[in-house]
């Protein structure tokens, strides 16, 4: 299959909904229909304010998080449409890719 990989930006304090930004955007797209969606927890990394970022004892509020997820063009338009009318503030890198499945599925 074509589409794209999606890769999302955000914080473990960053919040939408009483949640927490990834975890909402990780319900979203399995809600949309999204085949899946993978939260990537970072040690450290700095944003368009130029301020560093990390997990640390203290401060795992401020960890960067990724959210990444592989979509068809169609799943990609709704889940941008949703954010939209969210106004989820999020930076993001759209990727076109081909992606698929191998194997037999584990029972």
């Amino acid at each position: 299959m074509r589409g794209y990989q999606l890769t999302f930006f955000t914080q473990q304090s960053h919040r939408h909904h009483h949640r927490s930004l990834a975890e909402w955007l990780l319900l979203t797209a399995r809600d949309l229909g999204i085949g899946g969606a993978t939260v990537i927890p970072a040690s450290e990394g700095y944003g368009h304010h130029r301020r560093i970022h990390a997990a640390r004892f203290f401060e795992f509020a401020d960890q960067p998080q990724e959210v990444v997820m592989a979509v068809s063009e169609e799943e990609c338009t709704r889940l941008f449409e949703r954010l939209e009318r969210e106004r989820v503030h999020l930076v993001y890198v759209k990727v076109p890719v081909e992606y698929g499945v191998l194997g037999v599925p584990e029972d």
